[in-house]
């Protein structure tokens, strides 16, 4: 189910889209499958990460991500793929990788949601 989300945030989202890459979910599950795996970042919630997670993603929430993204992948030529609940923060956040000068990130339209929906294969703590 799509969350309902308030104009003036939805408006900032498809602003960043207009200059980000995005993809679906089943283009990630095809890298993935096909391999090598891409880096998939997570950045929703800790909580939320925590609940389960596309396999073998790490873990940047959108509130650290631009702070520490240099200290993790310091080359802005690595192929970055962003994921969140449905596909508004990692626009946003890949936006922002962007002005920061990394050139190949993809936001993953569908986030979580459409991840689980397709269900495809979920990590989650032991």
């Amino acid at each position: 189910m799509a969350k309902s989300h308030n104009p003036g945030f939805v408006q900032l989202v498809e602003d960043a889209r207009s200059r980000i890459r995005e993809c679906s979910v089943g283009d990630l599950h095809q890298r993935i499958t096909v391999g090598p795996a891409p880096v998939v970042i997570d950045v929703r919630e800790e909580s939320e990460f925590a609940a389960g997670h596309v396999p073998g993603a790490i873990h940047l929430s959108k509130g650290i991500i631009e702070r520490d993204i240099e200290e993790r992948f310091s080359d802005p030529n690595t192929e970055l793929f962003l994921i969140c609940g449905g596909g508004y923060r990692s626009a946003l956040a890949a936006d922002n990788l962007r002005k920061m000068g990394y050139l190949n990130i993809i936001s993953v339209d569908g986030g979580w949601r459409g991840w689980t929906g397709a269900g495809y294969e979920v990590e989650k703590p032991s």
